[in-house]
């Protein structure tokens, strides 16, 4: 835990629990042994589930937004930009951290405000693609794609092989080059 931040390692333990057991083994408890800590020093940094499942979402779409950004900027191809950034970094990051996006389920579950960070994170995604030089109905189904292959891997109902789904992301990508 010495490598990362003590927050991001509790926010870390948090979501793997939800990941690997379900949202009902999220407990203050659960978490701090999951941390290696005292449950008095999991309280030192999240007073409460709430703020730590809060967090958690936090985290999540501040660190989307960061990679999506990051993303954008290096693409040299003005047109479609934005759309080639949230394709790629949905396909290509998330997949390999799977708990992180239990938080979403987790605050669904606690207090479905606590989803606001990643509403305001779509409302900016949304906007930043429909103003990205492409078809604003296609980049839109090319976003509800990618999300619908990634909520369909998160709650793991997705039946396609990788294969397939490489296929896929590959023709999403040329929409976003014409």
């Amino acid at each position: 835990m010495d490598s990362i931040p003590r927050k991001i390692a509790i926010l870390n333990a948090a979501s793997k629990i939800v990941a690997e057991k379900g949202i009902f083994y999220l407990t203050l408890d659960a978490v701090a042994e999951k941390a290696g800590i005292s449950k008095g020093g999991l309280l030192y940094h999240y007073r409460s589930k709430e703020v730590l499942v809060e967090k958690m979402v936090e985290h999540l779409a501040t660190n989307y937004q960061s990679k999506i950004d990051n993303h954008a900027t290096e693409d040299p191809e003005e047109k479609g930009k934005w759309t080639r950034a949230y394709l790629d970094v949905t396909f290509k990051n998330t997949y390999h951290n799977k708990d992180m996006h239990a938080g979403l389920l987790a605050a669904k579950a606690v207090n479905p405000d606590l989803l606001d960070p990643i509403h305001e994170a779509y409302s900016k995604w949304q906007s930043n693609i429909e103003n990205d030089g492409l078809d604003p109905t296609m980049a839109t189904i090319i976003r509800l794609a990618t999300d619908g292959i990634w909520l369909a891997d998160l709650f793991e109902i997705n039946p396609i092989e990788d294969e397939q789904k490489e296929l896929v992301y590959n023709t999403l990508r040329n929409w976003t080059q014409k």
